[in-house]
């Protein structure tokens, strides 16, 4: 996991040089190599899993490093995308002083109940299809026929003989069983999935980041997933292997399934690192989803948070807490925070839980019209849009104030003598 990200952080090792910095990538607990436990132990010992935790190992790490060093004046910024964007920006309010600044790209810190104004549970979907529009660059019939082809799924699924027909227009392999409704709604989710990643890695060339270094997705994929789904009033068989072709952009990135198989995700590091994200989500990342079919592309699934907080104890055996990341981090009230970035690319669906004005002088809001997930992050590119240069570029002007900033403080710490007052009893 953590060469993603050494990969994937260009934003970093582009800058790096210019501000004379050492870079520090230290992979969050549980994710990676990064285990306390092994085998069923592991599970067995989650609790230990919360960002809490993940931001003190941070805040250790970053004293000792200091000291090895021997630059314990050295100033320091954060950097984060998507959950690291949240711990990054996190950090910074509960650790200012060990973080004097922050570039939080994709946040979506506001993505909580209790929020108010309150979170919008459905604005993910409702981003994710709009990628799929011509206002995201998409086939204009695009999500028209996606709407439908749920429904044709749902159709064809009531019986033997339509489940026959998905299965062959789908191309499943013979040991997918698709036997009943419930493995009809399974495969419908697993199809969503793709286009929910195919609109965070809408980026402006090809990249390996959503398959986790493990195969590589078109430029602007949600724009290559739709182009089988191009043609007006598709239906029926047609409808459905358009639906094949168009996940077949992420779940067959290589173009070498023969078949496919609706239990298995693109690859399997993925996977584990869902199934932790999962937990996490069951705890403290309480984040309601929603989808109804009418200001997105897909069917109605209602935000539950009754059934969900079931799910987590019969997967988990714990109870959600959905209100506690607003208590620990203030929701909206963050104007008391100071040297943050937030960066959002408004094709990317996260940004609908971002912070997307500016809270004050110092915290910040970063909008990339034609950016996907924390695009900014990423490694120069010459098909980069003008709009995530110039964010760039912003970016590592407000890291130039932070670093004097920090580096005046600390100057001023050494240099001033202190006078107590005696305020004993006389």
């Amino acid at each position: 996991m953590m060469c993603r990200y050494l990969n994937n952080t260009g934003l970093m090792w582009e800058s790096a040089a210019e501000f004379h910095a050492l870079l520090v990538f230290a992979e969050h607990r549980y994710y990676g190599e990064s285990k306390p436990y092994s085998g069923s132990k592991l599970r067995n010992n989650m609790q230990y899993l919360t960002a809490e935790q993940a931001m003190a190992d941070y805040a250790e790490l970053i004293a000792e490093l200091k000291s090895d060093v021997q630059a314990e004046q050295s100033p320091v910024i954060g950097f984060g995308g998507s959950y690291g964007g949240m711990l990054a920006s996190w950090m910074r309010m509960k650790y200012p002083h060990v973080l004097d600044g922050a570039i939080a790209g994709s946040a979506p810190i506001w993505a909580f109940p209790g929020e108010d104004p309150p979170v919008d549970p459905g604005a993910f979907a409702k981003i994710v299809t709009r990628d799929a529009t011509p206002a995201g660059g998409s086939a204009k019939a695009c999500a028209g026929n996606l709407r439908n082809a749920w429904k044709q799924l749902k159709e064809w699924g009531s019986n033997d003989a339509g489940r026959g027909q998905i299965k062959e227009a789908m191309q499943l392999c013979p040991a997918a069983n698709l036997s009943s409704d419930d493995d009809v709604d399974t495969l419908a989710q697993w199809a969503q999935n793709a286009f929910d990643y195919l609109a965070m890695g809408d980026y402006p060339y090809p990249s390996n980041y959503m398959l986790n270094g493990q195969g590589v997705l078109p430029a602007y994929p949600m724009r290559a997933a739709c182009q089988p789904l191009a043609q007006q009033g598709m239906m029926g068989s047609a409808l459905l292997e358009g639906l094949r072709q168009a996940v077949g952009t992420f779940y067959n990135f290589s173009g070498h399934l023969p078949c496919y198989n609706y239990s298995e995700g693109p690859n399997p590091e993925g996977e584990e690192d869902s199934n932790f994200w999962d937990y996490q989500a069951c705890t403290e990342m309480v984040m309601p989803f929603s989808r109804n079919g009418e200001d997105d592309m897909f069917w109605k699934q209602p935000w539950d948070l009754k059934a969900f907080g079931k799910q987590c104890k019969e997967q988990w055996g714990v109870t959600p807490r959905p209100y506690w990341a607003q208590i620990n981090w203030g929701g909206r009230k963050i104007g008391t925070a100071s040297n943050i970035v937030f960066s959002n690319g408004l094709l990317d669906p996260w940004h609908g839980f971002g912070v997307l004005q500016n809270v004050s002088d110092s915290v910040v809001a970063i909008i990339i019209p034609e950016g996907a997930h924390h695009l900014d992050l990423m490694f120069s590119n010459v098909l980069d849009p003008p709009s995530v240069t110039a964010a760039r570029n912003l970016e590592r002007q407000y890291m130039h104030i932070w670093i004097e900033e920090a580096t005046d403080a600390y100057k001023n710490k050494s240099n001033c003598s202190t006078t107590y007052r005696d305020l004993s009893p006389q």
